[in-house]
């Protein structure tokens, strides 16, 4: 069956995306691909960032397509196009992005310090769903 647009009373939600796909602004510090053992640090991406004006740092998958549509790993504009139709709530005004190659002992301060700090300032935003694209 093909997708139908939703026909009722759209959930006004705020909506937030976090990718592990290694995506930041061109203008951010890349994630460290030095370390074999990852990056277990996160990049913020704000919701008026332009397309064009994201990069991604990883070495860890192939993503010659994502470099042709970034929309691929963090499906952005697609999320705008179906807010701007009212299928969805609000985008929120920041998204986030993790490099998804972590191992120990980077994996401690992913799961207690980085991943727990998105989640606060998820919470802080309002935010009611977070889609997770991984790489």
């Amino acid at each position: 069956m093909p997708w139908q647009p939703f026909q009722g009373k759209a959930v006004q939600s705020r909506v937030a995306l976090i990718t592990t796909a290694g995506v930041h602004l061109n203008s951010d510090v890349p994630f460290n691909m030095r370390d074999p053992a990852g990056d277990p640090t996160f990049r913020e991406i704000p919701a008026d960032a332009p397309p064009g004006t994201w990069t991604i740092t990883h070495n860890y998958y192939d993503h010659t397509d994502a470099d042709k549509d970034i929309n691929v790993v963090f499906p952005f504009e697609r999320l705008r196009e179906l807010a701007e139709l009212g299928e969805i709530g609000a985008l929120n005004q920041r998204h986030f992005s993790f490099m998804g190659h972590i191992l120990p002992p980077h994996i401690h301060t992913l799961m207690h310090s980085t991943a727990p700090q998105v989640a606060r300032l998820l919470k802080q935003d309002g935010v009611d769903i977070a889609i997770l694209t991984p790489a």
